[in-house]
């Protein structure tokens, strides 16, 4: 699938006395901000805005290069318990690996996915981007709120669930999600959680 600023392709190589015509599906806007910049203007990511400064990521999302960021919104910080969100933004290496894990290699507009594909993320981990019927999708969920918002280096998909890789999350919070969760329940009942946290 190909993509020109996100308008997809429809068809290519319409030869004229004068040159090609390729037709795309929708207008080409001008793009004049960086991913940082979008960041810095758009109130719905305030608090991504407070976590990229606080991590120093502002220099990379102004580089040139091409980046997709899944750009949580406010709404998605605050579905996370306030505890887990202060202690991860209190800690500038679980930030970082947060905020990588919302950064993908490549500029991937809507357009250009298609479902069951994996990409990987600056943190080294990899998403699963897809689709359902007319919907994105992470790792199974339509959680993308809107998309293909384009920067001069690369584009922004805003999603509306945080997306907290392991290496961001503490003993406890990884052992509940997984198959020894009893055992979790066993050391909460000894009064030794606060170990694991």
């Amino acid at each position: 699938i190909v993509t020109v600023n996100c308008a997809r392709l429809l068809k290519a190589d319409h030869h004229a006395t004068n040159g090609v015509v390729h037709v795309i599906d929708k207008v080409i806007a001008t793009t004049t901000n960086s991913i940082q910049q979008i960041i810095e203007t758009e109130e719905s990511l305030e608090t991504l805005r407070a976590a990229v400064a606080a991590s120093d990521l502002n220099s990379l999302l102004e580089s040139e290069g091409q980046y997709t960021l899944l750009a949580p919104t406010n709404e998605a910080f605050e579905k996370i318990p306030r505890e887990t969100l202060n202690r991860i933004l209190g800690d500038p290496e679980a930030l970082r690996d947060l905020l990588n894990h919302h950064i993908l290699k490549s500029a991937m507009c809507a357009e250009a996915i298609i479902a069951g594909l994996t990409m990987e993320t600056l943190e080294g981990t990899t998403l699963d981007v897809g689709c359902s019927g007319e919907e994105l999708t992470l790792n199974g969920k339509p959680i993308i709120a809107n998309k293909d918002v384009l920067a001069t280096n690369g584009v922004v998909h805003f999603v509306n669930e945080l997306l907290i890789p392991d290496s961001a999350k503490t003993l406890f919070e990884l052992a509940q999600e997984s198959e020894v969760s009893k055992s979790m329940e066993f050391f909460r009942q000894a009064g030794l959680s606060s170990h694991l946290t």
